[in-house]
């Protein structure tokens, strides 16, 4: 006959695997629920993400329809008072899902691309001009007017430095980690966040006047802020600038707010200037705009920011898709 405490500890012991079992039982099937769990949010997340690329290359569609249709009613101005320049939405595509789209003029910024040009002999060199110009602008924005000669570096093809304020390979050699200057044209503006100690709140404060695009793209007086415009007439210039916000968007309406011909005359009696280094830069029509997408499926939003090109033949063409804004 078993003693008594011996039954005991069998009956422990049976209790103890029995308690392991259901453990070990709950804790696979937990795994099992999480990883399906986990894998429908997943696949809910990869058809959301679908479904709103493609709600927003319709929304590319419609942008360019704008375009062409605004092109055929035979305009010869681009202000952003136009039938393209207005909002879409939001508007409900199909149950459950939103579209938000507005386009921006970026003719109306200035082109960082424009700093490096070709020459008369073919070879890509640093636009004087233009690079006087982001000078004027810096300056007018509170920012160090040597960023213009690095930024115009780490576009040109040469390894020579800009004097005084240039900088080129050897600047960025001696950086954790080190890299080199690119020497091609920037896609994005955030580019610029690659430049020694320029940091985050100069590149926010320049941000919304400037922009990258290809070389021969021509600034828009009828887009261009105040502070641009006063900038390309000369740094201690001060005419549209300084008019209230409120009156200056008024002004632009329904209208090009300043026309080319109004903008000649702020130059006064500094004509040498305006034909010599403004006139063939600015103008009264667009190439170049960005659509934002804003698509909202449930309680997801999801941005797509689209680089357009209206062609002079009327053909709409998309150059770039990005889910970051610059």
């Amino acid at each position: 006959m078993r003693p008594r405490c011996s039954r005991a500890k069998q009956r422990g012991v049976a209790m103890l695997i029995a308690v392991l079992i259901v453990a070990l039982g709950t804790i696979l099937a937990a795994g099992i629920a999480f990883s399906s769990a986990m894998s429908a949010r997943r696949g809910t997340a990869t058809l959301a993400m679908d479904q709103s690329v493609l709600v927003a290359q319709a929304a590319e569609a419609l942008a360019a329809y704008a375009l062409r249709e605004d092109m055929k009613a035979g305009r010869t101005v681009d202000h952003p008072a136009e039938a393209w320049g207005q909002p879409l939405g939001p508007v409900e595509v199909v149950p459950g899902v939103t579209l938000e789209a507005y386009l921006e003029d970026l003719s109306g910024r200035f082109n960082l691309n424009s700093l490096v040009v070709p020459d008369r002999t073919g070879q890509l060199a640093v636009d004087v001009n233009a690079l006087e110009d982001l000078q004027n602008l810096l300056e007018n924005l509170g920012l160090e007017t040597k960023w213009a000669s690095q930024i115009a570096d780490w576009i040109d093809p040469d390894s020579t430095p800009l004097q005084p304020d240039g900088a080129e390979d050897s600047a960025y050699a001696g950086l954790t980690p080190p890299y080199r200057t690119p020497n091609i044209y920037i896609s994005s503006v955030s580019e610029l966040l690659a430049l020694p100690e320029f940091g985050r709140d100069r590149y926010l404060r320049l941000l919304p006047y400037v922009t990258a695009l290809p070389p021969d793209a021509t600034i828009n007086v009828c887009s261009a802020s105040g502070i641009l415009l006063d900038t390309l007439v000369e740094k201690s210039h001060q005419e549209f600038s300084i008019i209230d916000p409120k009156q200056f968007a008024q002004n632009r309406e329904s209208q090009c707010f300043p026309t080319k011909q109004l903008y000649q005359t702020s130059f006064g009696g500094n004509m040498t200037r305006w034909n010599d280094q403004v006139s063939y830069r600015v103008g009264q029509t667009s190439q170049y705009f960005r659509l934002t997408s804003i698509v909202t499926i449930g309680t997801a939003d999801f941005a797509l920011y689209s680089l357009l090109q209206r062609e002079p033949s009327g053909r709409v063409r998309v150059l770039m898709r990005s889910f970051t804004p610059d």
